[in-house]
């Protein structure tokens, strides 16, 4: 008498995929649910990118030269894209705060016994934060309405500008992830997720031409991410650009800020995902 033994068909790429989707789509639903229940994650979100664009509107727009010009109506629309980027990149450290505590409090355990796709938790969790960054640059934007800056361009064009902030804000998410599995304490991961990008957001064209830095330094501001995807925006706003160099991202802003959002992405997201299975092991 042989025994008959039932075992169940392998789940299909396709099925494995969309489970995946699903239980991203969960996850971030919890995180957005849980951001609505502490507005002031959303409030204090929005208080420094505000600050910045009043201080750097109005203390320094009449000091800084842009197009052989000191207007600060000039240097406000030079300013904005690089505010905006700012913004969505200081998101990463929301993003890693937000993982160091879920594995400080012990839920990526919980998440363990669960039927569910290992790299949904990160994805969800980056997704909430891509809507959160969303709704700031949403406020920000009025704000920047109101001390003046203007976009010279088509709708399209405009809403282009605000889909590479986007791109790249979600890339740095992922940067973010993995400082957060990478740390002990959420505190640690605030400043890990912070102290890097001060360098990377100020050595850049964000607040000042690159021709006006030391020629070294001026080299890295122009083969900087973050600068592609500011002068990106100039140009999709129809906004000053100043004097961009010869650099390739400085002359091709629009496909370098892809490239280097799509290289990010793959880059931390592989390595992010890595160390969550490790970490959950």
């Amino acid at each position: 008498m042989s025994a008959v033994t039932d075992t169940a068909p392998a789940a299909t790429p396709a099925a494995r995929f969309g489970q995946s989707v699903r239980d991203s789509l969960v996850v971030a639903q919890r995180n957005l649910i849980r951001m609505t229940r502490i507005p002031e994650m959303v409030i204090f979100g929005l208080i420094q990118p505000i600050m910045f664009v009043v201080l750097f509107s109005y203390v320094f727009g009449g000091s800084l030269q842009v197009g052989g010009t000191t207007d600060p109506s000039v240097y406000r629309e030079f300013l904005m894209a690089g505010i905006f980027a700012q913004t969505v990149t200081f998101a990463t450290a929301g993003a890693g705060a937000g993982i160091a505590d879920d594995m400080h409090k012990g839920l990526i355990d919980r998440f363990r016994s669960l039927p569910m796709a290992r790299g949904a938790v990160l994805t969800g969790r980056t997704l909430a934060d891509l809507v959160q960054t969303a709704l700031t640059l949403f406020v920000l934007a009025m704000v920047a309405l109101l001390v003046g800056w203007r976009t010279h361009t088509s709708i399209g064009e405009v809403l282009g500008a605000f889909g590479l902030l986007l791109l790249f804000g979600y890339a740095f998410t992922w940067v973010g992830a993995l400082i957060g599995l990478s740390v002990r304490t959420p505190e640690a991961a605030t400043s890990g997720g912070l102290i890097w990008l001060f360098p990377v957001t100020f050595v850049s064209t964000a607040f000042v031409d690159s021709g006006k830095m030391t020629p070294w330094l001026g080299h890295v501001a122009d083969w900087n991410p973050f600068s592609a995807t500011v002068q990106a925006c100039r140009r999709l706003f129809g906004n000053p650009g100043g004097s961009p160099s010869d650099a390739w991202p400085m002359q091709h802003p629009v496909w370098a800020s892809l490239i280097y959002s799509v290289v990010i992405i793959l880059i931390f997201r592989t390595l992010a995902v890595r160390k969550y299975r490790s970490a959950a092991a």
